[in-house]
């Protein structure tokens, strides 16, 4: 069970990322936060997941809106797939799932026949006072940024 709900301000977070930073929530106060979790680095649906984001990236811009994704890899694979696929956002690395299970995307997933533990793919609007304002859960990559592009342009 998530820990936050729609209307439900974030709880604070703060997480290492691309570019040699660490990312804290109330760093972005004052923006629209687009936290999309994805299960991994260099897969085909999350690299073209974040190429949707990449392609949109200067209208979310545009609508005051901040573009982070988060998986369970390391800094320095974030920074090869951020590299690769020029991504022009940050990656947020949660190896020790705390945001992860924060916003409750840790799922039991079916791999090969074997039962895993993993990223159950999501995304999360936060508005500008950090209130978590909507949230798309179990996503399918097709059209998927489309949705959050329009529900961010609203906000």
């Amino acid at each position: 069970m998530s820990s936050i709900d729609i209307g439900k301000k974030i709880p604070a977070f703060e997480l290492p990322a691309t570019g040699e930073q660490h990312i804290k929530l109330a760093d972005l106060k004052g923006k629209k936060i687009v936290l999309y979790f994805y299960p991994k680095d260099s897969t085909p649906g999350c690299t073209t997941e974040g190429q949707g984001f990449r392609d949109n990236y200067n209208t979310f811009k545009r609508a005051g809106a901040v573009v982070l994704g988060v998986s369970r890899d390391g800094i320095k694979s974030h920074e090869n797939f951020k590299a690769k696929q020029q991504f022009p956002f940050e990656l947020l690395s949660d190896k020790e799932e705390t945001l992860c299970r924060l916003f409750d995307v840790i799922k039991e997933k079916n791999m090969y026949g074997k039962k895993v533990m993993g990223i159950e793919r999501s995304t999360f609007l936060i508005d500008e006072k950090g209130v978590l304002r909507q949230e798309w859960r179990k996503v399918k990559v097709a059209g998927h940024v489309d949705d959050v592009l329009a529900a961010v342009k609203v906000l």
